[in-house]
């Protein structure tokens, strides 16, 4: 996807995480890997039309990681790319819910944390 970019190496790394997203890692991670290498804008499209529920929650750290290198380090936005972006697990919230007979069923709410850096990229 992304083998016509060529990366400036002199433009720095932006990162923005998130550390609190009530969905799985397994499930982010399907949404993160459509908008690796991509451009900026481009992926900001695909997150907006995709049908998952939790792609509304990278975007807003995608939002957050364009907006952190226009002012921050005033790097051009219409030349920024999807560096990287990569999901790893956070908390597990833990529930427990009555069953039959005197059972119980355990509920686990998974929570994941996610890492976008974009760097610019050459002309």
């Amino acid at each position: 996807m992304a083998s016509g970019l060529r990366i400036n190496t002199k433009s720095p790394n932006v990162v923005a995480r998130d550390r609190m997203i009530l969905a799985s890692p397994r499930k982010v991670n399907l949404v993160a890997r459509m908008i690796r290498g991509a451009q900026a804008g481009k992926a900001l499209d695909i997150l907006k039309f995709c049908k998952k529920a939790v792609a509304r929650d990278i975007r807003k750290t995608l939002l957050s990681a364009v907006a952190n290198a226009e002012m921050n380090y005033s790097l051009n936005i219409d030349l920024l790319s999807v560096r990287e972006a990569y999901v790893g697990k956070s908390v597990t919230l833990r529930r427990f819910m009555a069953r039959a007979k005197g059972n119980g069923a355990s509920i686990r709410k998974r929570f994941s944390r996610l890492t976008i850096v974009v760097c610019e990229t050459e002309g």
